[in-house]
């Protein structure tokens, strides 16, 4: 086995626990992490970045489902460092976290452990661009995991929770993205 079709094993395992509570969004948001991973993997050929990349990839949105909110970086932070110390690999946290709290900066990540943050956000951003804007990712590598991995609605749920947002906060519509 590859070490990218290890780490969706690991995704399918970590998501199992909340297939329930992802309800219609389980296939999607499960594809999506695919996707991610995929696009990941053509950036770092390292097997133990891509288990970190595993492992933050369960919950780097997650909190959107199990806090209800668009302000869910550090739920998700929160549950991917309970994972990963449940591992036994403490020294995973600190890349493991930062993927998860960083996916959605801007500009591109310089800070600790940016060999593995930063293309990690690289390949999430390409992913929720559909690949219209790839962040140095081959555009084949991106079709390929569109192709592998369907939709299956993410994007459209992703425009259904912000729009709920602006409604309730318009002066604060994505709250996940920083600088």
């Amino acid at each position: 086995m590859t070490p990218f079709d290890l780490a969706l094993v690991t995704v399918d395992e970590g998501l199992k626990p909340y297939g329930e509570l992802l309800g219609s969004d389980h296939i999607a948001y499960r594809n999506h992490c695919a996707r991610v991973l995929h696009a990941f993997a053509s950036l770092v050929d390292d097997e133990t970045a891509m288990r970190q990349a595993a492992v933050a990839t369960i919950y780097h949105d997650l909190g959107i489902w199990t806090d209800h909110t668009l302000e869910y970086l550090e739920p998700s932070a929160d549950m991917a460092r309970d994972a990963v110390l449940e591992l036994g690999e403490p020294g995973w946290v600190d890349p493991v976290v930062g993927m998860v709290l960083w996916h959605h900066k801007l500009r591109a990540y310089t800070g600790p452990h940016a060999e593995v943050i930063d293309p990690y956000r690289r390949a999430d951003s390409a992913d929720v661009m559909l690949g219209l804007v790839s962040y140095g990712i081959d555009r084949a590598v991106l079709q390929a995991g569109r192709r592998r991995f369907a939709n299956a609605g993410f994007h459209k749920r992703l425009l259904q929770l912000g729009g709920q947002r602006f409604l309730k906060k318009p002066w604060s519509p994505l709250p996940m993205f920083r600088w």
